[in-house]
């Protein structure tokens, strides 16, 4: 008899993080999540919440004793003191693989990619990164690549920039409307005509887990790219949010992401000066080349945008509550 498959989440409180821990329950696993704030969720079948922190060698260690996976979601809140966060947390989930013999899978982004990269990038682009967080994506798979040479096995999965009704951190919920508030206004950071990569978290977290269970015909340190949904013009997904609130009895204007604001408040605050540095993938287009993806899959998880947007709008509180 077949025993059921375990996972450790990492990060399991935050946007794709979580949306994997829901689709890996889905597909059968257990799944565990290792944080310093454990929800208070026992339902059966649901999410085994453990004490811990990503921080600490010891906590992963002993949370992933068992366990065939690990999912290594888990950021510093922001963009604060991800030099001195990120590569120990991933560390330390590198070492929990080696004892227990998991696959590590670690949600990739855009971000190691620089200005020179090509319009429609394959997984083995060049990784010239302009940003300090970006240098540091570059590492986290650099390091996980040398553990695969070491024997280890992981998985990378880049895309575009999420959303989603749990999508808190991202550009969506910081930049084109304002989480809790009935939308009124969208704030497109891009230039006219420049085409950007959006990925809808619970396609993303689909795809991941179906390359997952997977994993043993993929090369050691497999890396795989999304494609999601390309606004060609970058008005697509401004549009996309208008239509919505347009249906729920509201107007959103069209507005311009205030850059200039951004850049004058960028030496006080680390965040912002870091969101300014990656405005170059707001002026020029760049896309992921999902090839590699579908011929593994046959097809991508594509949820249509106009109800993808509108989950992630009722998801972060920017439609009006329905009666009853």
């Amino acid at each position: 008899m077949k025993t059921q498959k375990t996972a450790l989440v990492l990060g399991a409180n935050g946007g794709i993080g979580g949306e994997v821990a829901r689709q890996l329950l889905i597909a059968g696993w257990q799944v565990k999540a290792l944080s310093r704030k454990p929800a208070a969720d026992n339902a059966a079948g649901a999410i085994s919440w453990l004490q811990g922190d990503a921080m600490i060698a010891g906590d992963v260690l002993a949370a992933a004793r068992g366990c065939e996976l690990i999912v290594h979601a888990v950021n510093p809140a922001g963009y604060r003191n991800w030099g001195g966060q990120v590569l120990p947390m991933l560390r330390n989930t590198i070492a929990a693989a080696e004892a227990s013999g998991a696959l590590v899978l670690l949600p990739g982004t855009v971000y190691n990619y620089g200005p020179d990269v090509a319009l429609a990038a394959s997984e083995d682009a060049p990784q010239n990164p302009a940003t300090q967080k970006g240098k540091l994506r570059a590492q986290m798979e650099a390091e996980l690549e040398a553990y695969c040479q070491r024997g280890g096995r992981a998985l990378v999965v880049r895309a575009g920039d999420y959303f989603g009704p749990q999508s808190g951190n991202s550009w969506f919920a910081q930049g084109l409307v304002k989480p809790g508030r009935p939308v009124t206004g969208i704030a497109n950071p891009g230039l006219p005509g420049v085409g950007h990569q959006w990925a809808y978290l619970p396609d993303v977290a689909a795809a991941m887990v179906a390359l997952v269970e997977r994993h043993g015909t993929l090369e050691p340190f497999a890396r795989f790219h999304f494609g999601g949904h390309w606004d060609a013009d970058g008005s697509a997904i401004g549009r996309a949010v208008q239509r919505v609130a347009a249906r729920h009895g509201l107007h959103a204007s069209l507005n311009t992401f205030p850059w200039w604001l951004v850049r004058l408040a960028g030496p006080f605050n680390e965040t912002l000066r870091e969101l300014y540095d990656m405005r170059y993938l707001w002026r020029q287009p760049f896309r992921l080349d999902n090839a590699k993806l579908l011929a593994e899959l046959g097809a991508e998880p594509h949820t249509p945008l106009d109800v993808a947007v509108e989950r992630t709008l009722a998801g972060l509180g920017c439609l009006p509550q329905r009666p009853g």
